[in-house]
């Protein structure tokens, strides 16, 4: 069931989504040579104790996971695409780097996603994770009352595909309110004009995932969590919560000013 959020419950989210924001911001900021993936974890924490959050990563238990998840951010490096769990990895020159990121402040949640290179970046990466914010950019713009589901999800995959790269068939954006993954889910390929029709209170998770060679396939490390490109291809992944007003998308956790 999809659940409408009232204008003032979307104020709130903005409230939570900002908390998202300035996590990845302050994280991104820290990232560099020689800095662990638990050290980027420990500055996202920060944030979210200094802002009064809580985290509806850690402790994240889905069906297919065979334990909670220990962290309040994933760190995917260079082929994982999402999922990764934080370790003592020390980043290296020319590492890329997916940073997902939630919070819940006063019962609601905020969701976001961005990816970028430590240090030197090859070519090949910058232009995967440009197309991969043109996708988000573009599932965005689709996101308009009046649409639907299917148009958000065409908008992503057309980008993408386009620029020659894979997508994960099983994985997308979904909806985010109270809890951090509610209904409808909102894939990152599909058909114009299918789906259920997107209405003013609608409040979404958009996630385009990327991956660089092309191919769709990928596999879960035995951790559980990690979800690795088949062909050792890097990956990008980048993701807002957004708002479907009557005035158009309002982006929650925007980033601008930060």
């Amino acid at each position: 069931m999809v659940e409408l959020k009232t204008d003032t419950s979307i104020d709130a989210m903005h409230a939570a989504g900002q908390v998202v924001a300035r996590a990845l911001t302050a994280a991104r900021r820290a990232a560099d040579v020689g800095v662990s993936l638990l050290e980027l974890d420990a500055v996202a924490r920060e944030v979210l104790r200094e802002a009064g959050a809580g985290s509806p990563f850690l402790g994240y238990r889905p069906s297919f996971a065979p334990t909670p998840f220990p962290a309040v951010v994933c760190a995917s490096v260079n082929d994982a695409i999402v999922h990764g769990i934080p370790d003592d990895y020390r980043l290296r020159d020319g590492d890329l780097v997916s940073l997902d990121c939630g919070a819940t402040l006063d019962g609601w949640a905020g969701d976001s996603a961005l990816s970028f290179v430590v240090g030197t970046a090859r070519p090949d990466d910058v232009a995967l994770i440009e197309t991969a914010e043109r996708a988000l950019a573009a599932g965005i713009g689709a996101a308009v009352v009046g649409n639907r589901v299917g148009d958000i999800a065409h908008a992503i995959g057309t980008v993408c595909r386009a620029g020659g790269y894979g997508i994960m068939e099983d994985f997308g954006g979904h909806g985010i309110g109270r809890h951090m993954h509610e209904d409808p889910g909102v894939p990152n390929e599909g058909r114009p004009g299918r789906g259920l029709p997107l209405r003013h209170g609608m409040v979404i998770a958009i996630e385009p995932m990327l991956i660089g060679g092309g191919r769709d396939d990928y596999h879960c490390d035995p951790d559980g969590w990690t979800l690795r490109t088949n062909d050792g291809s890097r990956a990008a992944h980048v993701e807002h919560t957004v708002a479907i007003t009557d005035g158009g998308p309002r982006v929650l956790t925007s980033r601008d000013g930060l």
